[in-house]
């Protein structure tokens, strides 16, 4: 038997509970999941990439349903899907504006290769808000976002704006 190879790529600037909730149930799926994480540059980040994945890595310690890989990755998403034997891309809709883009997105990776599927989950209803552009905004103008992401990354937030504020 094949093993079920899933990808969940993102930048995860900051990994949020709403990430963590569709690693989680995804991990279900999968016999394996990778966590792409990669770099996005219409974006400004908070973190560096080495730190992105420390983060991710630590967030997803205490999932035990698969083996959970986090990697880098900054190629092609199919290119890189298909290096890691992926099968199945993961992805997460919160609201009808993701689905737009997602759709087209998921219809351009099947013309690039259609035998890598795309499954998309909907975020937990009471984490669909959440978004980690919304979520350094309400950081950085000095909000509580200990409802966004988990307590070790809101403190790696608050210290990074410490730090840029010194």
């Amino acid at each position: 038997m094949t093993q079920r190879i899933g990808l969940y790529p993102g930048t995860f600037d900051p990994v949020t509970l709403g990430h963590l909730d569709i690693i989680r149930r995804g991990a279900k799926l999968v016999d394996k999941l990778v966590i792409g994480v990669t770099t996005n540059p219409s974006k400004s980040p908070m973190f560096t990439l080495d730190e992105r994945l420390a983060m991710v890595r630590r967030e997803c310690a205490g999932i035990t349903d698969t083996e959970i890989d986090v990697r880098a990755f900054d190629s092609l998403l199919m290119h890189y899907a298909h290096s890691v034997g992926a099968t199945i891309i993961l992805r997460g809709l919160r609201a009808v504006a993701d689905f737009e883009y997602e759709y087209q997105m998921a219809g351009m990776n099947q013309y690039l290769d259609a035998s890598i599927e795309t499954v998309f989950l909907m975020a937990d209803v009471a984490l669909q808000p959440i978004a980690s552009r919304l979520v350094k905004e309400i950081a950085y103008l000095d909000g509580d976002i200990s409802k966004f992401v988990p307590p070790a990354v809101r403190e790696d937030m608050l210290a990074r704006i410490a730090a840029k504020s010194v």
